[in-house]
């Protein structure tokens, strides 16, 4: 019982200090959301933090009394900056109280994602232990593909609970997307209930997503560092086609994109990828400014894309400590020579192993006898239809059926609604640069993991909800429907993840009240046993004054480790 309510007390807390931060930093900066929403305000907090974790860790580790701290700054700008503006807060603190308590029920897990004892745990408690090594992707795959999440969640690291906080951050994504997406689901009702019935797309899109993310994306134990950012990219996708439906273009409005923009890059690199959206972004506004230096400025010379570019910076620093490239597994982004790198040899095997998984070539207990042929043009298809496309592809896609009938039929009978805003040519920009981008992940990366999830998720979800705001003809007896579905989607998450915790109580005599934390092992803490071990060795041979030849080299330079490569 004692720890459940140290978890609940912290998990408030972090809660309340995160969107003291956002608050906080909003005004420093005098960013003024066009409404109150502590959806976004939240998200910038955890941007906030991110940084500050990225740029404390260079000089310190995050020790349980530092992160005690960095919690009580948070909680006192929360609590001086609602007391100014509780009159205005009120119902954003009540409306986001009620989300997270409705979805609390999923942070309690005895299992973990697969690659938490692997790199996500050793990793973020490495950086609780010690300020910046160098050259740490020697000891693990994944230490050569760090995470914003990792660096976040090692503020999570406090008196008591110690590590037993590395998965909450999951739930304040969810959290604050729900109430982005929530309010502008609750837009239709300002539609609705007001003279202004001009209905917009983006309310369905909004709609579709909170159900998709909620129904599929249920369980945290599955989340690893692909789905948070995979629910950011339905919030970066509906902000970017909102911002293109816009009349009176606005350097504030792109305040959103960039923000989502920087977090998701800072949770997977791989999603540099989606850097092609400036393209429709780019034409948008040159249809309004009508001059290129114009539009460049407009896009590129404004504080908000700053928040992208330091973010971004922090990301490419730490890929290049940690492998020597700026992006792992690129090659082409590798510095050859430097004493702490991957070899180039490495890093091009490694990207090929990745493509190999994908495309089901390797398995725990398999691998095909030719990868390079394997992976190549078309051969993987065979097999990747047997052992993948059947077992979960399929199966997605069958749950995404199943979730658009019953969306389309709750909307049946509905006639051409002409009050619905016209949508901007730019959107299908946008879905076709969606289509191109499932291109290649079906090519280069097909597994879900990967993005399969949202790209196939938008494709369906996009048409369907231009179609639904065009035909709307009893405009109140829908918005009960609305209801209805979030509701519904409401009672599935809970019920889905009180079934998984009872079933967790049966296989594991996993104890949530009494004994609240997830399970952990002594290999959890292998890599840093061995990073003292190393260091360790390499000080009581500089105290000899004796040669110590091991696996892995050690020097400093400037007070700093650094783990040479052999």
């Amino acid at each position: 019982m004692y720890n459940f309510f140290i978890f609940t007390l912290y998990f408030t807390l972090i809660l309340a200090s995160i969107v003291g931060y956002g608050l906080f930093f909003l005004k420093l900066l005098k960013i003024k959301l066009d409404f109150i929403n502590f959806g976004y305000t939240g998200l910038f907090g955890i941007y906030i933090l991110i940084i500050y974790s990225y740029f404390s860790n260079l000089f310190i580790a995050h020790t349980e009394f530092h992160n005690l701290a960095i919690l009580f700054i948070g909680l006192i700008l929360f609590t001086y900056l609602i007391k100014q503006k509780y009159s205005s807060y009120k119902n954003e603190i009540i409306f986001s109280f009620i989300v997270f308590t409705l979805l609390f029920c999923a942070v309690f897990q005895f299992k973990n994602h697969d690659d938490f004892p692997y790199y996500h745990f050793p990793y973020t408690y490495y950086l609780t232990q010690q300020s910046l090594y160098i050259g740490i992707g020697q000891f693990n795959h994944g230490f050569r593909t760090p995470s914003s999440i990792f660096y976040i969640n090692s503020l999570f690291y406090l008196p008591y609970a110690k590590f037993y906080l590395f998965n909450f951050f999951s739930l304040f994504i969810l959290g604050f997307a729900n109430i982005i997406l929530l309010k502008k689901i609750h837009n239709y009702f300002k539609f609705v209930f007001t003279k202004d019935k001009r209905l917009n797309f983006i309310h369905f899109l909004s709609l579709l997503s909170f159900i998709f993310i909620n129904i599929f994306f249920y369980r945290f134990a599955e989340y690893g560092t692909d789905r948070a950012a995979m629910i950011l990219i339905f919030l970066f996708i509906i902000e970017l086609l909102n911002f293109i439906n816009l009349k009176n273009i606005k350097t504030f409005n792109l305040f959103y994109i960039y923000l989502l923009a920087a977090l998701i890059v800072s949770f997977k690199a791989f999603y540099i990828l989606y850097i092609i959206f400036i393209i429709p972004l780019f034409f948008y506004i040159f249809k309004k400014k009508k001059n290129y230096i114009q539009t460049l400025y407009f896009i590129f010379f404004n504080k908000y894309f700053i928040l992208f570019l330091v973010l971004f910076s922090f990301i490419l620093f730490t890929y290049f400590v940690n492998t020597g490239c700026l992006i792992y597994p690129l090659s082409f982004t590798c510095f050859d020579g430097i004493s702490w790198g991957i070899p180039l040899t490495q890093v091009e095997r490694m990207n090929d192993f990745y493509e190999l998984w994908s495309k089901g070539g390797a398995l725990p207990n398999f691998r095909v006898d030719n990868p390079e042929t394997y992976i190549k043009n078309f051969n993987w298809i065979s097999n990747w239809m047997d052992i993948y496309f059947f077992n979960k592809v399929s199966d997605f896609i069958l749950g995404i059926i199943l979730l658009i009938g019953i969306v389309l039929f709750c909307f049946r009978g509905a006639s051409v609604n002409r009050n619905a805003i016209k949508v901007d040519n730019h959107v299908y920009l946008v879905y076709l640069l969606i289509l191109i981008l499932g291109f290649e992940w079906f090519y280069n990366h097909p597994a879900l993991r990967y993005g399969g999830y949202h790209i196939i998720a938008l494709l369906l979800f996009i048409p369907i909800s231009v179609k639904l705001s065009s035909s709307q003809n009893d405009l109140k007896k829908y918005a009960k429907v609305i209801i209805v579905l979030v509701s519904i989607t409401t009672i599935i998450f809970i019920s889905r993840n009180i079934n998984r915790i009872i079933n967790e109580m049966e296989l594991y005599n996993y104890e949530p009240i009494k004994q609240t934390y997830y399970f952990l092992d002594d290999g959890h803490f292998r890599i840093q046993k061995e990073m003292d071990q190393l260091i360790e060795q390499y000080n009581k041979c500089k105290i000899e004054k004796i040669d110590c030849n091991k696996d892995v080299k050690i020097k400093k330079v400037i007070g700093k480790i650094i783990f040479i490569n052999q």
